[in-house]
């Protein structure tokens, strides 16, 4: 057993979230985020204590390059401080033999519902439909329960952060937010600082089998076009106050505000799409408007427009193996994933489900299976980027996480065993170099007050 320690607040924290999170602050230039109107509703995430640590003579898959055998990884003050061997130390160091196990970034999840439609679904936790041709006045955060027992679960899959995004019930569902996994009593606690918000928009049969407008696809892009041509006047009447400050000042609008900051750039495009050739639609709904979509969603048939994803430079958050549950996912095929990879396009595996997110590095590893069986030339470096470093920059935290360099933050994983093994498990998780997971100490298993008189204040032992 390794040996991992916790500071007496660390402690608190797990068995009284309550405590250290009255003290939670942060500044300006740690928490504002981009398309915001003012600062009411910025990040207030802070890292949660932590000690130097030092991982020793493990396997590190950096995604960087080659796995580094026999490799130390020093975590120090929220940082990766230094990857090398025989790594020299502080005294009080923590120190872990990593030996026949590896470390890989935190995983990330770019499509996720945890703590919005949350664990146990059930009418009262689900808060992530919001009824209407169009709500983009509508964020995700607002619906966030931090109780929600999935996200402790997805910390013990190894992810680190995911995005939280409305549903797809309409043409234009709302805001997304990205946040790093970690406990606290609100949602502004959880938000990674900086992070772009995203405009959740779904394409074919969930948005059309509603009982008004639109009931057609042909009716879907006409939605979508009437929005975006009220929102580039809004944006424009807007703009234009704001160079010269004359006159009154616009009046506000909620739904508006969010489509002119995604014409801006501001807020990425996050797009629920099945078929080839709607997918093709929305590329030139972002043409018209001058936008650029930045991860399609689910995309079982991106494997058909694939070199239309390179040159346009969109992602594709895919399923290893999904397919069939409704007649636009017929054609999903195991190799999708590897397929839209070797185009040349970001392609990434995503959960959209509260029990995948927990085995994300598995479903890489089936995707990377199926594209080798197809003949397709595929490292085990480009498989790990579809679970770490492609869902980073599609969530524009890419500077900051999804790669294991010096200066990044300390979001890692010690694995077991080979992570593309179904017999691996996260023996550890770090979130900005402080343990939120530990496979051997219930202490640092931490439950939420929803759970305290179910599962009790010792968690599950693994």
């Amino acid at each position: 057993m390794h040996r991992l320690l916790a500071t007496a607040s660390r402690v608190l924290l797990v068995l009284n979230l309550a405590i250290p999170l009255l003290a939670q602050t942060a500044t300006d230039s740690e928490s504002t985020r981009r398309g915001t109107p003012n600062d009411a509703w910025r990040s207030t995430y802070r890292p949660l204590p932590s000690r130097p640590t030092v991982i020793r003579n493990t396997t590190i898959m950096t995604v960087t390059g080659p796995e580094l055998e026999e490799t130390d990884i020093f975590l120090r003050d929220g940082k990766i401080e230094a990857i090398g061997e025989d790594l020299d130390v502080d005294s009080g160091t923590v120190e872990i033999d990593g030996r026949a196990r590896y470390v890989t970034p935190g995983l990330i999840d770019t499509h996720s519902h945890v703590g919005v439609s949350s664990t146990p679904e059930v009418g009262a936790h689900f808060d992530n439909n919001e009824t209407g041709a169009t709500t983009p006045q509508v964020w995700v955060e607002h619906s966030v329960w931090p109780q929600g027992p999935g996200f402790s679960r997805a910390v013990a899959g190894g992810v680190t952060s995911a995005q939280l995004l409305p549903g797809s019930g309409d043409l234009i569902e709302g805001r997304s937010a990205t946040i790093k996994l970690v406990p606290a009593r609100t949602a502004q606690g959880m938000l990674f600082p900086g992070a772009p918000w995203g405009l959740k928009m779904a394409c074919g049969e969930n948005p059309k089998r509603g009982d008004g407008y639109p009931d057609t696809r042909m009716g879907n892009v006409a939605g979508y076009r009437a929005a975006f041509i009220k929102a580039e006047a809004y944006r424009l009447k807007w703009d234009k106050w704001l160079e010269s400050q004359e006159g009154a000042r616009p009046e506000r609008d909620l739904g508006m505000e969010t489509l002119a900051e995604a014409l801006r750039g501001n807020i990425f495009l996050q797009v629920h799409c099945y078929r080839a050739e709607e997918m093709a639609n929305i590329l030139q709904l972002a043409k018209e408007f001058g936008m650029k979509v930045r991860s399609f969603h689910h995309a079982v048939e991106a494997y058909k427009v694939r070199d239309l994803l390179a040159e346009h430079g969109a992602a594709a958050s895919m399923w290893s193996d999904w397919w069939g549950a409704k007649m636009e996912m017929l054609d999903g095929i195991p190799e999708n994933v590897p397929l839209v990879s070797s185009a040349g396009a970001r392609a990434i595996v995503h959960s959209d489900s509260d029990l995948g997110i927990q085995i994300l590095n598995q479903d890489a590893s089936k995707a990377l299976f199926s594209g080798r069986r197809a003949g397709l030339t595929l490292s085990r470096e480009e498989a790990l980027r579809w679970i770490t470093a492609n869902p980073a920059w599609a969530l524009g935290i890419d500077d900051q996480v999804g790669t294991l360099e010096v200066g990044k933050n300390a979001d890692v994983v010690l694995w077991s065993a080979d992570p593309f093994s179904i017999y691996a498990r996260a023996d550890a998780t770090w979130i900005d170099g402080a343990v939120v997971y530990d496979r051997f100490r219930a202490e640092l298993q931490y439950r939420s007050d929803f759970e305290l008189g179910i599962l009790g204040t010792e968690g599950n032992r693994k």
